[in-house]
């Protein structure tokens, strides 16, 4: 969401953060957990604090 929000494709995210862009949607998908350097590489791209984008409990789904 933050992604879009900001208008950031996949593949300006995942060359920015030294990625594959399927890694990218996998990430949003919430099929794949980051390692902690990806994660934190993430929130300091986005200028957001890690939590922001990763929780232990799952996030409410849009449109809830």
């Amino acid at each position: 969401m933050l992604r879009a929000e900001r208008g950031v494709s996949r593949r300006q995210l995942a060359d920015a953060l030294g990625v594959h862009y399927q890694t990218v949607g996998y990430l949003e998908r919430g099929e794949y957990s980051p390692s902690l350097h990806l994660a934190l590489k993430l929130a300091e791209y986005f200028e957001v604090p890690v939590e922001v984008l990763f929780s232990t409990k799952p996030f409410p789904r849009l449109g809830a």
